[in-house]
């Protein structure tokens, strides 16, 4: 009589070696090992030209939007450099009981449009002249400068449109005295149901088809009143 437990473990061997064989040869036969054959692996040359001209509509698409973020925040900082010379400027009257102005002029060498904080009885050749904006890496041919100023502390009477660089010829000054205020300011003909224009220091990104002249996109500070308010307005209410 054959012996039970052999004939189990015979059973086994046999089972267990068809299994191996059928796992051999299902590795064997499968289409791919490991994830991939070697020939399979890498990008082939269509795909590399799909992609790169993808990356390169993408950037067309978004280069003009970041150029215009770019312009954007520049001339902020611009605007908040010009707005903070004036305060300055009328922080130093008040406290030293004094008059003090603020300039801004093209440089003619380096064509940098600059800014100088200044007592107003101070000689011209004493004035401390610095770069506005180069501290943002804002040059010159980066922003515009513009005013509507015929004198100081005046606004054009005939004609308050904001001029700029270089062909704004009229002086860029505004003082204030000793209480802070601006003496001997007019700030523009009243427009009927409206209020006047007021002292405004524009900043503007150059228009594309005309460097010298400016965009649509501007920002600027407006001195509003006798006692020397200062508001920031942009695009529109700068021109």
């Amino acid at each position: 009589m054959p012996n039970i437990p052999s004939l189990r473990v015979l059973n086994y061997f046999q089972l267990h070696s068809r299994e191996t064989k059928l796992k051999q040869q299902y590795l064997a036969n499968r289409p791919f090992t490991d994830g991939y054959k070697q020939q399979d692996a890498g990008f082939s040359l269509i795909e590399l030209i799909v992609v790169l001209l993808l990356v390169g509509i993408l950037a067309a698409i978004a280069a003009p939007g970041w150029a215009a973020f770019v312009n954007r925040q520049r001339i902020n900082k611009v605007n908040d450099a010009v707005f903070a010379a004036l305060q300055e400027a009328q922080r130093e009257a008040k406290i030293k009981k004094l008059s003090y102005s603020v300039s801004f002029q093209r440089n003619s060498t380096t064509q940098n449009v600059e800014v100088a904080i200044y007592r107003t009885d101070a000689l011209s050749g004493t004035w401390t002249w610095k770069p506005l904006g180069a501290d943002v890496g804002a040059n010159s041919d980066k922003f515009l400068l513009g005013a509507n100023l015929s004198d100081e502390n005046i606004v054009n009477p005939t004609d308050s449109t904001v001029k700029y660089y270089p062909t704004l010829s009229t002086p860029t000054k505004i003082t204030f005295d000793y209480m802070g205020t601006l003496p001997k300011a007019n700030f523009g003909t009243v427009p009927a149901g409206t209020e006047p224009p007021g002292i405004k220091i524009v900043v503007a990104v150059p228009s594309s088809a005309n460097p010298a002249s400016a965009s649509s996109v501007k920002r600027c500070v407006i001195v509003k009143t006798l006692l020397g308010s200062m508001v920031t307005a942009k695009d529109n209410n700068c021109s």
